[in-house]
């Protein structure tokens, strides 16, 4: 396509926009509405993931020695749990470091468990993590099945519930983000579909006089992507403010440590462009299905 040509069908979609200026308002409101959402709930959704993720990468499986196995039965137990194909880390603890972790995890109250360190009744242990943490039900059981090992904890109801919410989470938070996509491409077709009848009679004339149907088509395209990059710049600029104070107050908003934003720096923008390019798409597939369906030439 020549660039004059392409100059005429810019400056032609822009004419669209300013002569249908209520219904230009009217459609940017409703893609900036629709993004601000959609935006707002991508970047829900991803932060969700990525706090559920390094969750997931801190859920362990800790199997303890019976108190009657000898050391070369303590050592088979370290190579078979080794041998499922699923472990990706093994490491030993010995009952000595399992009373002094338990005395420092419990504070002061811990002072109590420093009268056992001459008779200590604790049980060595096996600290194992998965390559993917959604193999940890499947890798507990398998431990759990060796020989002398005595119990087998993993935070069983935590970390089941734990990758039902992800799970859930990940879903609704899709299905919600595709309804209003699809909603303000029915916006947008909408818009096109009544600035298309109201220049019927010039869309006639000019296939009269030899105008191809690409040419006639090019300038609505051309407008919607233009309402979609208009209605893209409020929401880029509430979410990049709005996940500014977030990112640096977290810490203040919340009294969970395990709550980790991800980086202001590269994430705001990368969401930024994709908000933009969402909104670029919604209004060109909103021009595209109004043309298709309603532009007879």
């Amino acid at each position: 396509m020549k660039f004059r040509t392409m100059k005429r069908h810019f400056r032609e979609g822009a004419k669209n926009i300013w002569r249908n200026s209520w219904m230009t308002i009217a459609s940017v409101g409703a893609v900036t509405t629709t993004l601000v959402l959609v935006g707002a709930f991508l970047a829900l959704m991803l932060n969700l993931s990525h706090i559920a993720g390094n969750l997931e990468e801190d859920v362990e499986i800790k199997a303890f020695v019976d108190l009657t196995a000898e050391q070369a039965e303590i050592d088979a137990i370290g190579a078979e749990i080794e041998e499922i194909s699923e472990v990706s880390l093994v490491e030993f603890s010995t009952k000595e470091e399992e009373l002094e972790g338990l005395i420092e995890s419990m504070g002061d109250e811990g002072q109590v468990w420093e009268l056992y360190e001459q008779d200590n009744p604790l049980s060595h242990a096996y600290i194992v993590k998965t390559t993917d943490p959604l193999d940890t039900v499947s890798v507990a059981s398998q431990i759990e099945a060796i020989e002398n090992v005595e119990k087998v904890n993993y935070g069983q109801d935590v970390v089941q519930n734990l990758f039902t919410f992800n799970n859930y989470a990940r879903n609704i938070g899709l299905v919600l983000i595709i309804g209003l996509v699809f909603t303000a491409i029915f916006l947008i077709s909408n818009t096109i579909k009544i600035t298309i009848m109201a220049r019927r009679k010039e869309i006639e004339i000019m296939k009269l006089v030899g105008a191809t149907n690409g040419f006639i088509r090019w300038p609505f395209f051309v407008e919607g992507l233009l309402l979609g990059v208009l209605g893209s710049i409020i929401p880029i600029a509430a979410i990049v403010t709005g996940y500014y104070y977030l990112s640096n107050n977290v810490s203040s908003l919340t009294q969970f440590e395990f709550v980790e934003l991800l980086s202001f720096n590269p994430f705001a923008w990368q969401l930024s462009l994709l908000i933009l390019a969402i909104g670029a798409s919604i209004g060109v597939w909103g021009s595209v299905m109004s043309v298709r369906k309603f532009l007879k030439v």
